[in-house]
């Protein structure tokens, strides 16, 4: 699996959470938890499923305004490695199954820092123009918010 960054293809984002690795690796993998962060807010999520196991289905829903639950994301996981990496595509579903339209894979990863984890997302296209509109629908400011949830969230806990 590349980690080689293609300015044409891709989009990163980081961050510094003062908080343990451990303490968000389980914010990312508790279905609970991750509902309260993954969509920005005042909008919810709800997990369908989330099988974090190579070739595991990851499907969440989400509601704005009080609206009714609609499909958010269709997934797969294709790697994870404890408190270290996440990787999930929405080319396949939940058992190697082929996705009507794929977008993006993304790589997450976990990363011991002086101040708590680093963490990154480094989001991969399959076209310049998938990656522009990825850039163009709010990837950094809706990326960067659920990064901040997630931030707040085990912060607080700490």
């Amino acid at each position: 699996m590349t980690r080689d960054f293609n300015p044409d293809l891709d989009l990163t984002i980081s961050r510094i959470i003062r908080a343990p690795r451990a303490a968000v690796w389980d914010a990312w993998t508790d279905p609970a938890t991750f509902e309260q962060w993954w969509i920005p807010a005042p909008a919810l999520c709800k997990v369908v499923v989330m099988d974090i196991r190579p070739g595991g289905a990851f499907e969440t829903r989400m509601s704005e305004n009080g609206g009714e639950f609609v499909p958010h994301l269709s997934a797969c996981f294709l790697a994870a490695d404890a408190q270290e990496r996440i990787v999930f595509t929405n080319a396949l579903t939940g058992g190697w199954r082929p996705a009507e339209h794929p977008f993006m894979t993304a790589i997450t990863t976990f990363k011991d820092h002086a101040e708590g984890t680093e963490y990154a997302a480094h989001v991969m296209h399959k076209s310049p123009e998938d990656r522009k509109m990825h850039d163009e629908m709010g990837f950094f400011d809706g990326w960067g918010t659920v990064i901040e949830q997630l931030a707040n969230l085990v912060e607080r806990q700490q």
